[in-house]
């Protein structure tokens, strides 16, 4: 088995998912869409509190004390969320968004019609909505970061197919409820777990267990946002706090070192 092939399978079962989401779209009243939107942020929810409990493992605390996990997870959604805000994550994934559905839409319009086309705003919001909300699911969890790292450093892709099936089984919910806009996920996919596995190639198995459970805990944290966006309880500007990945492991680092 070749290295990113864990990658090239979950890029595959989006695209099929997402592709069966979009045939049964129509034949799904808005009601039963809006349930199925509602269960996955539940399920997501789910899955957010079992990364979080990484925050409890023994390695973490044997590493910078007992009392300092969850200040290093605090620390790291904090300065996360000040450097993703200076730098407009969120505005910039949603102005990629648009862009591409903006694009899509007058290519489509222009060979249908010989008029200007009008890209519907209703439409442009969900085509966004759908493309931040299945592209953070997707890439935030912890088998993202396990499953890309253990690729990379040659320990197979058993995390990553079973993220696979998963997010296979999300796209079509997602795309039923959310539109096109789930398909295009999956270059998300491909460049975020591509990116994580060429870092397992690289680094490879200098990565402590301490450091990858600050990172899960954080990653459980951020989808406990995309759940809140899910549930419609709080548009959390989640793409904002996307650098608190990075910065949980160096926490744990610097602890480490002055400890």
């Amino acid at each position: 088995m070749f290295t990113g092939a864990g990658t090239v399978l979950n890029v595959v079962t989006v695209l099929i998912g997402s592709s069966i989401g979009l045939l049964l779209r129509q034949r799904f009243p808005v009601r039963t869409r809006d349930v199925v939107t509602d269960g996955l942020g539940l399920v997501t929810l789910l899955v957010a509190a079992l990364s979080a409990a990484s925050v409890l493992d023994d390695k973490l605390s044997a590493a910078v004390g007992d009392s300092a996990p969850v200040l290093i997870v605090l620390g790291s959604l904090l300065v996360g969320g000040i450097i993703g805000s200076l730098l407009r994550l969120e505005y910039r994934l949603e102005s990629l968004g648009r862009y591409i559905h903006r694009w899509t839409t007058t290519r489509r319009s222009r060979s249908d019609a010989a008029g200007p086309p009008v890209a519907a705003e209703g439409g442009d919001h969900r085509f966004v909505q759908g493309f931040l909300t299945a592209s953070l699911v997707f890439c935030v969890g912890p088998l993202t970061i396990l499953g890309s790292l253990s690729d990379g450093l040659g320990r197979g892709i058993d995390m990553l197919s079973l993220k696979s099936v998963l997010d296979g089984f999300a796209s079509v919910a997602f795309a039923a409820s959310l539109g096109v806009g789930v398909m295009l996920s999956a270059a998300t996919v491909a460049v975020v777990q591509g990116s994580l596995t060429l870092v397992g190639v690289l680094l490879g198995d200098v990565l402590p267990d301490a450091h990858i459970a600050a990172l899960t805990a954080t990653g459980g944290l951020l989808l406990v946002g995309v759940s809140f966006r899910l549930l419609q309880i709080r548009q959390v500007p989640v793409g904002d706090l996307l650098p608190a990945l990075i910065v949980a492991p160096v926490l744990v680092q610097i602890v480490t070192l002055f400890r």
